[in-house]
């Protein structure tokens, strides 16, 4: 069974810092993509970025392009997502999603249909 779990969230003032932690479970995670998203109040869930399998590509939306980096490390299922420079904008429960990546163009890492298994979100407050 597919496991993900998102966490690492919490209250930070802006221009603050935060690092959220997607351990995964029940799959060969170095076949599988992995994006991370978001919800705020009120509004749809979006994409944030996505990160291949094993060539390590990248992908971020613009609203968080040369703040955000994400990155995974292989050896512990886990994936990370280093959020810099975080605004109030950027407050929304955070989630992290799995696929199998058959090659994945990097513009689709990023995106909710891509995406089967999902996990729970982390809460991520900035206050400004």
């Amino acid at each position: 069974e597919v496991q993900l779990q998102a966490f690492g969230g919490g209250l930070v003032q802006a221009g603050g810092s935060l690092r959220l932690s997607c351990a995964a479970s029940g799959f060969t995670f170095d076949d599988y993509a992995i994006g991370w998203f978001r919800q705020a109040p009120g509004k749809e869930r979006e994409g944030v970025a996505g990160i291949s399998s094993r060539d390590l590509g990248t992908y971020y939306e613009d609203s968080v392009k040369g703040r955000f980096t994400m990155s995974r490390d292989n050896a512990k299922n886990t994936v990370y997502l280093q959020m810099n420079d975080l605004m109030a904008e950027d407050t929304a429960i955070y989630y992290c999603a799995a696929d199998w990546d058959y090659g994945l163009e990097p513009r689709k890492l990023s995106r909710q249909i891509e995406y089967d298994h999902w996990g729970q979100g982390t809460q991520v407050t900035v206050s400004s």
